[in-house]
């Protein structure tokens, strides 16, 4: 049987030597990213609630009987 213990130090040990190879963004990088999700998360915002105002809209009309 597996020593518990031993197997949580060597996940351990093998998930800092992976962190280590990964290359982390510069603080510009980070800046443009977060730039790029907060627009594109206005511009879909503002999509579906257009989207949702025409479906309104056209539910009623199509539910008043005219």
């Amino acid at each position: 049987m597996i020593n518990p213990i031993a197997a949580i130090q060597k996940y351990y040990d093998e998930t800092v030597d992976q962190l280590k190879k990964c290359t982390w963004p510069t603080g510009s990088e980070l800046y443009e990213s977060t730039v790029v999700v907060i627009s594109s998360m206005v511009l879909m915002t503002v999509f579906v609630l257009v989207v949702d105002w025409i479906c309104g809209v056209a539910v009623r009309f199509i539910t008043s009987g005219l």
